[in-house]
C-alpha cells in the first residue's frame, strides 16, 4: 500500500497496456521485447524529459505538477476514474488520512434509507463496508444482520464467500468491479492501515483477488446494470446509481432498480411479499 509504489506499478500497468498505433506513435519503430510503449516515447507523448517521467513512474519525482499529470494522464488515455487515481497518488493531501473512529451514518441517510421500501438499497462507507441496508438489500444481496461487523464488506463478500459465485451469474465482472472500486479508494487514501490489511487478507485467501489487484485497474461506482441469481425468484437483471452522500465522499448509498413493466420490476415486487412483518431495515446496521 506504499504511495510511491502504487503510482509506480499504476503507470508501468498503464503504459503497458497501451500499443504505439493506439497512442498516436506510428512513427515508433523497432523490435518490441514487451508489448506497450516504452518510457521514452511516453515522455515524447506527455512533452516532458525521459529523465523526469523515469523518476515520476519510479515515485521518485516531487512537487509534481497539475499540468504535468494531465499531460501524462492524456498521454495514457486515461479515462476520468483514472486520472483522478493518477492525481491521487502524485499529489497526495495529508487530510485524506483516515479518521480512527468508524463512520457513522447520518440519520438523513438512514430516512431515506428506510423509505425505499420498494427498491434495495445499503450504504457503503470506506474499504467497501457495508454500513447499513434496508430489507430488500437483505434478500436480494446478503442476510447483513447475521454477519460478524468485519464481514459486512463487499469485497470479502464477493472474494471469500463461495455463495457470490452463485448470487452473480456475471461473477468475473463484479469481481473486476469490487477490485477497481477498492483501488480506487486505496488511491484516494493509501496511508489506511485498515484497508492495507483488507487487501492483505483478500490477497492471501483468494487467487482471484490477487490477480485481478495486480491489474492496476480503478473505478469509481457510478451506475450500470448488474445481474442476479435469486434462489426463490430466479435471475433478475437490475439497474443501479451509486448516490455519493454530499459531506462525506466516503460514503455511497448503492439503489437498485427496475424498467417499469419489466420481467425484472415483476421479480421485485415478489421480492417485497418475502419481507418480514416487522422489517429490520438500516437500524441494525453498525
Amino acid at each position: 500500500m506504499d504511495r510511491a509504489q502504487q503510482l509506480s506499478e499504476f503507470l508501468k500497468a498503464r503504459r503497458g497496456r497501451l500499443r504505439p498505433e493506439d497512442a498516436g506513435a506510428g512513427t515508433f519503430g523497432g523490435q518490441r521485447r514487451v508489448p506497450g510503449l516504452r518510457r521514452e516515447e511516453l515522455a515524447m507523448l506527455a512533452g516532458v524529459s525521459v529523465d523526469y517521467y523515469t523518476r515520476l513512474e519510479q515515485g521518485r519525482a516531487r512537487n509534481v505538477s497539475t499540468d504535468v499529470l494531465d499531460a501524462v494522464a492524456r498521454a495514457l488515455r486515461l479515462d476520468a476514474d483514472e486520472r483522478a487515481h493518477l492525481h491521487n497518488l502524485a499529489k497526495p493531501r495529508t487530510s485524506r488520512k483516515r479518521p480512527s473512529r468508524p463512520q457513522q451514518v447520518p440519520a438523513e441517510l438512514r430516512q431515506a434509507l428506510d423509505a425505499l421500501s420498494a427498491a434495495p438499497a445499503y450504504i457503503i462507507g470506506r474499504r467497501l463496508d457495508v454500513l447499513a441496508w434496508n430489507e430488500l438489500a437483505r434478500l436480494l444481496v446478503a442476510d447483513f444482520p447475521v454477519l460478524p461487523a468485519a464481514e459486512r464488506n463487499m469485497a470479502r463478500l464477493v472474494f471469500l464467500d463461495p455463495a457470490s459465485h452463485t448470487l452473480y451469474p456475471d461473477w468475473e465482472t463484479k469481481a473486476r468491479d469490487t477490485v477497481a472500486n477498492l483501488r480506487f479508494d486505496a488511491g484516494r487514501h493509501p496511508d489506511d492501515p485498515l484497508l492495507a490489511s483488507l487487501v492483505g487478507e483478500l490477497s492471501l485467501h483468494s487467487p482471484d483477488f490477487r490477480r485481478l489487484w495486480a491489474d492496476h485497474n480503478v473505478r469509481g461506482k457510478t451506475r450500470g446494470r448488474k445481474r442476479f441469481a435469486h434462489p426463490q425468484l430466479g435471475e433478475l437483471a437490475l439497474d443501479y446509481i451509486a448516490m455519493r452522500a454530499p459531506d462525506d465522499p466516503d460514503m455511497t448509498m448503492m439503489i437498485y432498480s427496475a424498467p417499469t413493466n419489466s420481467d425484472a420490476a415483476t421479480s421485485l415486487n415478489l421480492l417485497t411479499t418475502l419481507t418480514a412483518p416487522k422489517q429490520q431495515t438500516s437500524k441494525n446496521a453498525r
